[in-house]
């Protein structure tokens, strides 16, 4: 399991979870899968054999002792981070020791800024609102270049007839 995990997850952490309570596992576990993860215990040895050999996740390896556990984020990574900022801040006994993603080791300083991003869907929507403000943009300009044209020939078509007008009354004098 813990290989399929490293493999098919787009992140993962290695927590410290010494002196958490059985509730406050229950509690972790709980937040972890509302954000798409998981939270898997096994001893250091376990662990240490499953990265064995695995490129780029071996480097997990100097961190793997103690209890420890670990942390798959199958979606949103920044979610899952948040998870455990807001986790450790609240229980002491919760410690981020590193982290992996996109085959880069994170430090907990790194996870902890991960954790202060916003999240996929406020990405996506920031994302979409920077391509669609130039277009967006064009289509003011665009606009106010048409009304500008309208307003200039409603004062040419105001104008001569103003000026119709004038040439009738001029006509009309001139025949009283």
């Amino acid at each position: 399991h813990l290989k399929e995990g490293f493999t098919g997850s787009t992140a993962s952490f290695v927590v410290n979870y010494q002196k958490l309570t059985v509730v406050q596992m229950q509690k972790l576990r709980r937040a972890l899968r509302q954000q798409g993860g998981s939270l898997k215990v096994a001893k250091a040895r376990l662990v240490k054999r499953a990265v064995d050999g695995m490129e780029g996740i071996d480097t997990l390896e100097p961190y793997l002792k103690e209890q420890i556990g670990i942390v798959f984020a199958d979606k949103d990574v920044s979610a899952i981070a948040k998870v455990l900022r807001d986790f450790a801040k609240e229980n002491e006994a919760l410690k981020l020791v590193v982290g992996r993603m996109d085959q880069k080791t994170l430090t907990a300083d790194e996870v902890v800024r991960i954790a202060s991003l916003p999240s996929r869907e406020v990405l996506l929507a920031q994302v979409c609102a920077t391509l669609q403000a130039p277009s967006a943009g064009l289509a003011r300009v665009l606009n106010g270049m048409i009304l500008q044209l309208l307003w200039t020939l409603k004062q040419v078509g105001d104008k001569k007839q103003d000026g119709a007008a004038v040439q009738e009354n001029e006509q009309n004098e001139q025949v009283d």
